[in-house]
């Protein structure tokens, strides 16, 4: 049975702003027990400074990308999306980002940390093709989250109403164009609103008094790790395979070509992977870790959070399992503190 501690209310230091993802946020704004409730029974809001989109134009641009990324560009509706791996030759992963048909246009949405690094890489692969990649510095986006969204964003006039996982909408706020995006299925209740960034506080200040509450990056955290959602840089390395990552959403199987497409497919084609992406349970506080045995890692957790349940903590991970080794249920120990291995997502 994992130890369940107090929970203490928030310190000073969650009050204030850190570093997150390489942008510096509010870690709470008062209670992080209080915002991930919300966002896991009402909901919030929250910036996405840490989050920027990249836009491809050009005649080859749909041509071109669908060859470079693990997912089926080609076929994409417009106004949808689908998530997407870039890899190396050797099959490892440079980096992950969403995808949108707009038409005239594609729009790519990644971490604000990955941009360069991304551009960089593709950038090297755009030899005689008709593509242009800019990153989009027009929008800033706001988060919002939780089962109560769609209410709350039709009390702002803002109707999502029927919008399908990462289909994307064009609205009109205050005069000016509002881009939405449904998240995936992965990640319920979310929806990114993109906008000037000089309306984001009048956008944000309608979303409260219509019954949102303001989130910081503890209550994000944890909710990401409470939903098994891996983070680039963190969770996933350039290191690791896209089988092992559990993500089977980016990857289309029947596209053809791509960069690391052989790579892939002679995965599949030979099996499952040694590695899989699974939550932990840690008895106490924990830090990330490796656990051996017979010499060699059988266990990686690459994320500890201790999430606020009903006046509680519960110190929770995510990471890797070499899975002849460590089956579920399995109970391993990590830096002197003992784990049970869990399927994800967590159940709270």
């Amino acid at each position: 049975m994992a130890q369940e501690t107090t929970y203490q209310g928030p310190s000073k230091e969650q009050t204030e702003t850190a570093p997150y993802l390489g942008t510096e946020m509010r870690r709470s704004f008062g209670d992080p027990a209080k915002e991930l409730e919300s966002l896991r029974s009402g909901c919030g809001i929250f910036s996405l400074a840490w989050r920027q989109q990249i836009v491809a134009s050009g005649k080859d641009r749909v041509r071109w990308l669908h060859n470079m990324v693990t997912n089926n560009v080609r076929d994409l509706k417009a106004g949808h999306g689908n998530y997407n791996f870039v890899l190396n030759a050797q099959g490892r992963i440079l980096g992950d980002l969403y995808i949108f048909n707009r038409g005239e246009f594609l729009l790519l949405e990644t971490d604000r940390a990955q941009v360069e690094p991304l551009l960089t890489a593709m950038k090297r692969f755009i030899i005689m093709d008709k593509v242009e990649l800019t990153a989009d510095q027009s929008r800033a986006g706001i988060g919002v989250c939780g089962p109560k969204s769609e209410h709350v964003l039709d009390r702002a006039g803002l109707s999502v109403t029927g919008m399908e996982p990462l289909e994307v909408r064009d609205f009109v706020f205050n005069g000016d164009p509002v881009v939405i995006i449904r998240g995936p299925e992965q990640k319920p209740g979310w929806y990114e609103l993109w906008i000037n960034p000089e309306l984001v506080g009048n956008l944000s200040t309608k979303i409260r008094e219509s019954g949102a509450q303001l989130v910081g990056t503890e209550a994000l955290e944890a909710w990401r790790v409470l939903h098994g959602i891996p983070q680039y840089g963190q969770d996933i390395r350039d290191r690791d395979l896209p089988h092992e990552t559990e993500q089977q959403h980016a990857l289309n199987f029947n596209k053809g070509c791509y960069i690391g497409q052989e790579i892939v497919e002679r995965i599949r084609s030979r099996g499952q992977v040694h590695r899989k992406f699974t939550g932990f349970e840690f008895e106490g506080p924990a830090t990330p870790g490796k656990h051996e045995a017979d010499g060699r890692v059988v266990a990686e957790v690459t994320t500890v959070h201790c999430v606020p349940a009903s006046g509680r903590q519960r110190c929770l991970g995510l990471g890797y399992v070499r899975r002849e080794s460590v089956p579920t249920g399995a109970t391993i120990e990590v830096n002197g503190v003992k784990a049970r291995v869990v399927d994800l997502p967590f159940q709270i």
